[in-house]
């Protein structure tokens, strides 16, 4: 063990068990004989061939070794900041283990060996200093070394000379050779080649080498050549510690290894990681960088392998035994090889020493916070077992180099001012760390300045004047353009009426050629018409014999083809008939005379010319059928069309012969059936054509008079075309003059528009022509102007986004303007330059404003740095504005995520890949480590990829990342602020301001707000809509041809600009006019939106006296809201508005008090009033000042004997202010009227003595505060009670079930527990009321403590899903589980049942430092304190409120009931208000709650109810013994417990009129209400007599009390201090100063042997004086002691915990 660390405090009953051993350090001759050896035994090594003289000054080297780690020792000693200060023998070991590297070459003279050692040393010593002072003291203490230990005969200049750096690489990549580097170029050119390797081979990477970086990197290369090499590089993030490891690495061949860090990596998964790098190391012997961060330290468990691989290789069960098997089989042969026995033990050394060679591990920590140190003490190996490398803030000239690298790849910057922006540049870095720390100081913000963000500022800086310079180019080439083409228009106007003149000559021309030809084509055209009037005559007579010839035809064939059907019938028939049928026919004899009438028929038909046969029988019938072919070919050739009437009617007598029928006739013959069919179907055909004949003749005639009528037609037709072909001919030449003259007139007419556009576009632009050539002067002169421009919106946007206003223009003007006016060669800037207008507009900000940005400069400077910056923005959002404004601009194509959303990283993996816009909400302090390489964009694959854990994902240049936290005041470790650009878009009073008096006008004047908002959205818009119209204009110009006349687009667009600019500016006119009628309108509502603003961050200042007094706008908005439609109305705007004023302070008042302790009502009211005055000025703020400090002159004695000397010493300096001249002179000239005002008992109460009564209120209590420092919490409740009335100072507490009203499923209820109370019982009360009890399994009671966490989260997902209640007590017992709460909280927020209700309870931590409860839980709650009131009004109202009327009425003895519960109401009340006066009160603190009171009262009832007579002996002995006496553990206490009770309860309480208290008698027989009316109005005035005690016994704890208010509200004042770069006292120097006060007034301690000497006699008096001697000598060591710890931890700049009080103290120390 060490016995000189922290903990080396041993119990002597553990010591006691062991065998001590104390091994000192080596005497100075041993350690000196040790490194002589080592060092000659190099230098005489035979093959390194060293010269003689070298080894010569081995002795003196050391010596001067010895003597510089000593000094090292002793003036270098560890602090809590310098925790690695300790050198011992492993330092001064590396120094000659570093000076073994050296070879012949290394060393050619005594020279090179001392700095060779002085490097070596500085590698060992100096790389681990921490700031510049220590190494500028560590370089002195060389330099003092080396001249004091002999080495007078070594040349200075040579032996001190620069650069002092050896490497192994100094003849080249590859040459490992220990050698010195003469010149920074040689070192740098090397270093350029190794990066240009590395660069091919292994990744891109961009590094600008300035002098710092390349001493690291063969510091870090050093350390890798060496054996067991591991490196701690300590530095913020953003040094380079990674991208330098890398190239060292890369020059002493290694391969860099780094964990990939995903979801739920584990310690298994890093000793999964580790196996595969011992086995490539130790099996392969392939050497490896392990390379860690502190980002990839995701459980501190990491370290814990990290440590034994430092400390001794070997890493607990990190191979399965299978795997050890197999590693110690493989190694065998090469362990044989080594002359070494192949045993398991031996293989296993072997392998662990190689990876031990092989593997370096390369720690890349920050040194911000105590983390590092933390983990040193719980990991030594990690500064034990490595070689430290302290990476610096970046010097002056790295900054300017870095900056001057980059800068000249900026083409259009001037080559002469890149010295002045890379010196403006630096600057601006150190001075926002300047400010950083005054911005902490004051503000307690932590803004951290890195590397990175200097690069990013460059980085920044080119891109933007990149940008910009090209932009003004465009625009003054779109201009100039626009110029040039009004200018060619101007001239070509001239040159076109010239050819207009020209144009109507030959215009005239052609008109009368054409004239003349329309006359003939006149005629012509006349003749054609009469032809065509002709001809259609003739065509319509024509059209009306078609029509009729149409008809007949049409008649005709429809009569014919009724008469087909008869044809192909008589057709049909005859088929019948053939050869043998009608021989048959012809072969009868005598046939029947049916056949024999057929016959006759057919032989009557066969007439001829009408001749009918007389004989027409059988016979002359078979004469006619002779020749049957003959026969049967007459029938079907027969003219059916031609029969004669004579032989028609003759055959008409045989068809109406009934027996003529076929079917009749063909039982007797077949061909006489087929004669008859074919006689009948002929008739009928012939009935017919007799019909249609005359018309088949008609219709012939008519086909021949058609026939004619249209060959006449024809011939007309022909006619006519002739004629029609000559008129086109006439035409055509016509049409060809009319063209002509046309084109002619078109031609003109083109020329004249075209005239006409060139003047309406001359015309039109007549104005823009001027304002373009001035805005083409004033980019020009931009142009110059760019580069300081650019370089203050670059430093703006890079620097400013963490600062409040007021050190934003602190920055601006009082750092950067001025340093930039006086850099030589001067950087041309735009005078009086505000970086806003370099980076938005008017139109840009008015798009936000309608998106929900706020409109207060602040909020549009935010919105500016975010969307410029090329960080990924963290938006400090406490009241959610920023993100608010971010939803609504980029609407659904934002992505939404918490880390607490299970599929996050899908959704960012999809966002990356589409190039998406991604929110990462509600963040915390740190982020999910698996996220470092988004953050830091650590891509891949030339920018394509990013790894995110072990998942490669595309990358899409367009995706952004915004992170936001609810968190008001986070501290972001310097890694964190380096990958990110912070914007603080906490509210600002003038912004919460303008959202206020938008919220009051909108419930008051709807209408207004209304026609405002319209207007504001119109002005916006008219705003945007005229930058559209003129970037329009311009890009038409740019795009129009070199033809720019005959564009007319291009002309009606100008005049639609110039007419919408002016309706525009019209309509902007008008609506200037409406908004100022609006702004007077609206302004009348101002002072409530003032009030409302103010009182807001009076209470967002609150957690300045508890952290858990934390509260959110959104719940302020509700009670702002409330406050307003509470407000009692009035026509009359002023009294509405002086209503609206005592409402909204009074609802917040009781908003926040119902949250708040006792203790700090107060300092909360007279904050609020102080405020409240001081806004409205009605008080002065020096007056203020002096009430709140009371600063005192000392050594000053007062002259009065009614006055202490401190009281008279703040008269004096009251004195010295006008309003308070002579004030010490009036009270000395009028002592008595002054000693009877002081001595007075309620002096608040009393008018001050002469003229000092007419002073103001505040000015009186400034007069109190040094008369009556005592009465001042009086005297400051009537102070407010007198400026905002009465109702401010009735402490009279809100019932749960009002407080219940304002909850819903988001706002749960958070009771802060004070001792002896359970909010349990409200709430069960409540519930039961509503419905929700145990019983009915829908109210929740968890009781959080050990492994109750599960059982609380399923009671909350039951309850969101179902609507019941959750109640979690005593939440801060479980302190690892409240990130978890908060998360399940917002889950079930989310979609949570409308009824579900959760309550949480915790106790208050006793101090601000051990505050746990998340500030997220707390704003979202509506806060309840239980705790008892303060006062005995308070107090008795709050006792009375546990009852009600039903109470007062339910025992049958009614009036002696309500008689005793009155009593001990004010019992409890006494003895609650009792401690409040410390040990004059009570002697011991006793845990007093209204259980106890509740209780009795019940008990009262019982035993009234039960008894005949009142049993008063009991009563006093429950109440007095067992329910109040049961909490009392010393006797006297117990004895004035019943002494109050036999006082009160007895039969005088009934029968006479009993005095509780002087001046306040016991009430009568009152109902509830009675009795609440009756303590207003009797009770006296607050004083210890109403407790039984002597007015002086409140003096002590009310002047602690007042003191304690001041000091809090003076703390709560706004600090102006330190923004714009004023010279402050640091607290740290105000401390100093103060202990150095107390210091010299310390008195020696008594000599107690030299005092009791020179007593002879000691009495009683004198052994008592003497051990008061005694407590003073220990008081005054302990006095000493603790001061001298605190200037110790003043020092150390850092202070230990149980010193922070004391510091404290000292802070507020009044003097």
């Amino acid at each position: 063990m060490n016995p000189t660390a922290g903990s080396f405090t041993i119990n002597p009953r553990l010591q006691r068990h062991f065998c001590v051993f104390a091994v000192n350090f080596p005497s100075g001759e041993s350690l000196a004989k040790i490194y002589t050896d080592i060092l000659v035994q190099h230098l005489s090594n035979s093959h390194l061939k060293f010269p003689p003289t070298v080894a010569r000054v081995a002795p003196l080297l050391i010596t001067a070794a010895m003597s510089l780690h000593q000094k090292m020792a002793q003036q270098f000693l560890p602090t809590a900041l310098k925790f690695h200060y300790i050198f011992n023998l492993r330092d001064l070991s590396n120094i000659f283990q570093g000076m073994l590297y050296s070879i012949t070459e290394t060393l050619p003279n005594q020279t090179e060996l001392v700095r060779l050692w002085m490097h070596e040393a500085y590698r060992v010593y100096g790389d681990k200093l921490v700031d510049s002072n220590d190494v500028d003291n560590y370089e002195k203490a060389v330099i003092d070394t080396i001249k004091k230990t002999g080495f007078e005969d070594l040349d200075e200049g040579q032996l001190f000379s620069k650069p002092l750096i050896y490497c192994h690489f100094a003849e080249g990549i590859g040459e490992s050779k220990y050698l010195p580097i003469r010149k920074w170029e040689q070192l740098n050119k090397l270093l350029h080649e190794a990066m240009s390797q590395y660069n091919d081979l292994v990744a891109a990477m961009n590094l600008v080498l300035f002098e710092d970086a390349m001493c690291h990197v063969c510091r870090i290369s050093r350390i890798f050549e060496g054996p067991r090499g591991n490196a701690l590089l300590v530095g913020v993030g953003g040094s380079g510690k990674q991208s330098l490891s890398r190239l060292s690495a890369f020059i002493s061949s290694l391969e860099v290894f780094q964990i990939q860090l995903r979801k739920g990596y584990s310690i298994q998964d890093m000793k999964n990681d580790l196996s595969g790098l011992y086995t490539k190391a130790g099996l392969k012997s392939v050497g490896i960088v392990f390379l860690m961060t502190d980002a990839q330290v995701a459980d501190e468990r990491f370290l814990v392998l990290v440590n034994d691989m430092l400390a001794s290789g070997e890493i607990p069960d990190l191979f399965a035994d299978d795997e050890v098997e197999n590693i110690v089989g493989a190694l065998r042969n090469e362990v044989k090889s080594m002359g070494l026995q192949d045993t398991k033990d031996n293989c296993w050394r072997f392998f662990i020493d190689r990876v031990r060679r092989q593997l370096k591990v390369v720690l890349c920590f920050s040194p911000v916070g105590s983390t590092l140190r933390v983990r040193s003490r719980k990991f030594p190996s990690i500064t034990n077992c490595t070689a430290i490398n302290w990476f610096h803030e970046w010097p002056q000239e790295a900054l300017e180099s870095v900056s001057t690298r980059f800068l000249q790849e900026t083409e259009d910057l001037p080559e002469e001012l890149r010295r002045s922006v890379s010196l403006f540049m630096a600057y601006v870095h150190t001075s926002v760390n300047d400010m950083s720390h005054k911005y902490l100081e004051n503000e307690k913000r932590y803004n951290y300045t890195t590397p990175k963000t200097f690069l990013e500022q460059i980085n920044l800086y080119r891109k933007l004047f990149t940008e910009k310079t090209e932009d003004l180019k465009g625009r003054i080439s779109r201009l100039v353009n626009g110029l040039e083409k009004l200018k060619t228009t101007a001239v070509q106007v001239d040159e076109l009426k010239v050819v207009l003149a020209a144009q109507e000559i030959e215009l005239h021309e052609k008109s009368i050629a054409a004239d003349k030809l329309i006359q003939v084509v006149g005629i012509e055209t006349e003749k054609v018409s009469k032809e065509k009037a002709y001809a259609a005559e003739e065509e319509k007579k024509v059209r009306v014999i078609e029509e009729d010839v149409s008809i007949k035809q049409k008649v005709c064939e429809e009569d014919l083809r009724k008469a087909e059907p008869a044809l192909i019938a008589a057709q049909e028939a005859l088929k019948t008939l053939d050869k043998g049928n009608l021989t048959e026919l012809k072969s009868f004899g005598s046939p029947p005379p049916a056949v024999v009438n057929v016959t006759a028929a057919v032989l009557v038909l066969f007439s001829t010319k009408g001749r009918i046969p007389k004989d027409r029988s059988w016979k002359a019938c078979k004469s006619m059928m002779g020749k049957v072919d003959a026969f049967l070919e007459n029938l079907k050739n027969y003219a059916k069309e031609d029969i004669q009437p004579d032989v028609y009617k003759a055959v008409q007598e045989y068809i109406k012969d009934p027996e003529f029928v076929p079917e009749k006739v063909f039982s007797k013959s077949c061909a006489a059936a087929g004669l008859c069919d074919w006689v009948i179907n002929i008739i009928k055909f012939y009935d017919v054509y007799v019909v249609v004949e005359p018309k088949r003749r008609a219709l012939m005639q008519a086909n021949a008079e058609l026939s004619a009528a249209q060959d006449r037609l024809k011939f007309l037709n022909n006619q006519i075309e002739s004629l029609e072909e000559q008129l086109s001919m006439l035409k055509t030449e016509f049409q060809e003059a009319t063209n002509a003259k046309l084109k002619c007139q078109s031609d003109a007419e083109t020329t004249a528009n075209t005239i006409e556009l060139a003047n309406r576009l001359v015309n039109g632009l007549a104005s823009e022509n001027y304002r373009w050539r001035d805005s083409v002067a004033n980019f020009r002169n931009q142009l110059i102007t760019l580069p300081g421009d650019i370089l203050m919106v670059t430093a703006f946007i890079s620097y400013m986004g963490c600062f409040t206003r007021m050190y934003r223009i602190g920055l601006l003007k009082k750092y950067w303007e001025p340093f930039l006016k006086k850099l030589v060669p001067a950087i041309p800037t735009t005078p009086d330059l505000d970086p806003m207008d370099l980076l938005t507009d008017d139109a840009q900000i008015a798009q936000w404003n309608n998106e929900g940005l706020p409109n207060d400069r602040m909020s549009s400077e935010n919105a500016t740095v975010l969307t410029n910056s090329e960080r990924w923005p963290l938006m400090i959002d406490p009241q959610l504005q920023g993100i608010k404004w971010i939803k609504n601009k980029y609407g659904s194509d934002l992505k939404v995520v918490r880390l607490s959303h299970k599929n996050y990283l899908d959704v960012i993996e999809s966002a990356l890949s589409e190039g998406s816009t991604v929110l990462l909400e509600n963040i915390g302090e740190t982020v999910d480590a698996v996220l470092d390489p988004l953050l830091g964009r650590n891509l891949i694959k030339r920018g394509r990829a990013i790894k995110i854990g072990d998942k490669e994902m595309d990358y899409n240049p367009k995706f952004r990342l915004i992170l936001q936290t609810k968190l008001g005041n986070p501290h972001y470790k310097p890694e964190m602020q380096a990958q990110t650009t912070l914007i603080n878009f906490t509210v600002t009073r003038d912004g919460l301001e303008e959202q206020l008096l938008a919220e009051v006008v909108k419930v008051e004047r709807p209408d207004l707000e209304k026609l405002r908002s319209e207007l504001t959205k119109q002005q916006n818009d008219f705003k945007i809509t005229l930058k559209v119209l003129e970037d329009d204009l311009l890009s038409r110009l740019a795009a129009a041809g070199e033809d720019i006349l005959s564009d007319t687009a291009l002309v009606i667009n100008l005049e639609t600009t110039k007419k919408t600019a002016d309706e525009i500016e019209i309509k902007v006119e008008e609506a200037k006019c409406t908004s100022r009628k609006i702004d007077e309108a609206r302004e009348l509502y101002r002072p409530a939106a003032v009030r409302a603003s103010l009182l807001y961050f009076i209470l967002n200042d609150l957690h300045k006296i508890n952290p858990i007094y934390q509260f959110s706008l959104k719940a302020f908005s509700v009670v702002f809201q409330n406050a307003i439609a509470r407000a009692v109305k009035s026509d009359d705007i002023k009294e509405r508005v002086a209503n609206l004023l005592d409402s909204i302070s009074y609802m917040v008042f009781m908003y926040t008090s119902r949250g708040l302790f006792e203790c700090d009502k107060l300092i909360f009211m007279a904050q609020m009033t102080f405020q409240i005055l001081l806004t409205s000025k009605e008080i002065e703020p020096v007056e203020l000042d002096y009430l709140l400090r009371f600063p005192v002159t000392s050594n000053v004695i007062s002259p009065l004997d009614f006055l202490t000397n401190t009281s008279w010493s703040g008269i004096k300096s009251l004195s010295q202010m006008l309003e308070f001249k002579n004030l010490d002179r009036d009270i000395e000239g009028s002592a008595k009227r002054w000693k009877k005002f002081v001595d007075s008992e309620y002096p608040e109460k009393e008018k001050f003595p002469q003229e000092w009564k007419n002073k103001s209120a505040l000015q009186k209590l400034c007069m109190m505060r040094a008369l009556r420092p005592d009465r001042m919490t009086y005297a400051i409740k009537s102070f407010v009670e007198e400026k905002l009335g009465t109702k401010f100072t009735e402490s009279r507490s809100i019932e749960f079930a009002k407080s219940f009203m304002e909850t819903s499923p988001t706002t749960p209820v958070f009771f802060i527990l004070s001792p002896g109370v359970d909010p349990l019982k409200d709430v069960e009360k409540l519930g039961k009321k509503f419905g929700f009890t145990f019983d009915r399994r829908n109210f929740h009671n968890v009781s959080l403590g050990q492994g109750q966490e599960t059982v609380a989260e399923h009671a909350m997902e039951v309850a969101s899903r179902h609507g019941h209640w959750v109640i979690l007590q005593n939440i801060h017992l479980v302190r690892a589980w409240l990130p978890t709460l908060e998360k399940k909280m917002e889950q079930c927020e989310e979609g949570g049942h409308q009824k579900y209700r959760l309550f949480m309870s915790a106790e208050p931590a006793p101090c601000p430092r051990f505050h746990i409860i998340p500030q997220g839980l707390l704003e979202s709650s509506i806060k309840i304190t239980n705790e008892p009131p303060s006062g005995m009004l308070a107090n008795l109202h709050k006792a009375l409120d546990n009852f009600n009327q039903e109470t007062m009425e339910m025992c049958s003895k009614e009036a002696e009931f309500k008689a005793i519960l009155f009593v001990l109401c004010y019992f409890h009340a006494v003895v609650n208000e009792r401690r409040k006066f410390g040990a004059q009160g009570w002697n011991r603190i006793y845990p007093f709650s209204v259980g106890d009171l509740t209780i009795s009262v019940s008990v009262l009832y019982n035993y009234l109810e039960n008894s005949s007579k009142i049993p008063w002996e009991d009563m006093r002995y429950l109440f007095g013994e067992i329910m109040y006496g049961g909490h009392i553990t010393d006797d006297w206490d117990r004895r004035l417990c019943r002494t109050f009770l036999q006082e009160w309860l007895q039969d005088g309480l009934l029968d006479t009129e009993l005095l509780l208290a002087p001046g306040f008698p016991a009430p009568p027989n009152m109902d509830y209400t009675g009795y609440h009316k009756y303590i207003d109005d009797v009770l006296p005035d607050e004083s210890p007599y109403l407790y039984g005690l002597h007015p002086n016994a409140e003096i002590g704890f009310l002047t602690t009390a007042s003191e304690t208010l001041f000091r809090t509200v003076f703390e709560m004042q706004p600090r102006d201090s330190g923004a714009a770069g004023a010279t402050t006292v640091t607290r740290e120097e105000k401390v100093k100063q103060v202990l150095e006060e107390i210091n010299d007034k310390i008195p020696e301690p008594f000599n107690i042997p030299e005092i009791m000497g020179k007593v002879e006699e000691r009495s009683p008096y004198i052994i008592v004086a003497f051990q008061e001697c005694e407590r003073m000598n220990v008081l005054m060591a302990e006095l000493k002691r603790s001061l001298k710890e605190l200037d110790l931890g003043l020092k150390l700049s850092i202070m230990p915990i149980y010193l922070l009080p004391i510091e404290t103290s000292l802070t507020l120390l009044q003097r």
